[in-house]
């Protein structure tokens, strides 16, 4: 582990190396991840993460505070506003998924695969029933357009005209 000393804090990054080009800094689950390639040397990693510590020190809060977060209903709950949000949306939209189904998804709040299955994040438990609601909305609009096109989002904003607020609650 390396540590770096920013404010009132020392901040411990690990560091992984690949066979890639260039250098990034990730935080996942409130730790630092910087990879790098093979050859670069310790220095150089350190210099760059010595210019983005600031950053790393916004993201670092958000992402624990993330994690801090409370949640505001029990898994019985959840699962029930989930299902009734997308009954709703089915009713509302005329887009109808294959399959849906809630678990932990480390990279998203949701995902739609081509096969129009979607995924939800359990982790969503610790927000609002309007962000809930978005998340759910959002994957519904993907089984229409698989991308994030003007058209995706044309579809979203038809269906929650406030959604880029709503969005605002997911990055806290």
């Amino acid at each position: 582990m390396n540590f770096i000393q920013y404010k009132d804090r020392v901040i411990e990054y690990k560091i992984i190396r690949k066979n890639i080009k260039n250098i990034y800094i990730s935080i996942k689950d409130g730790a630092v991840i910087v990879t790098a390639p093979k050859l670069v040397p310790e220095k150089e990693i350190k210099n760059l993460v010595t210019k983005k510590v600031s950053w790393i020190y916004k993201n670092l809060n958000k992402s624990i505070k993330k994690e801090e977060r409370e949640d505001l209903y029990t898994k019985e709950e959840f699962l029930l506003i989930v299902q009734e949000i997308a009954k709703e949306l089915i009713n509302i939209t005329g887009i109808r998924p294959n399959k849906m189904r809630v678990r932990t998804i480390k990279y998203a709040w949701g995902s739609c695969s081509s096969n129009k299955n979607i995924t939800i994040n359990s982790k969503l438990i610790k927000y609002s029933k309007n962000a809930i609601r978005y998340v759910i909305l959002h994957e519904f609009c993907h089984i229409r357009y698989m991308n994030h096109s003007k058209d995706f989002w044309a579809l979203v904003a038809k269906y929650m005209p406030d959604y880029k607020e709503v969005k605002k609650e997911l990055r806290l």
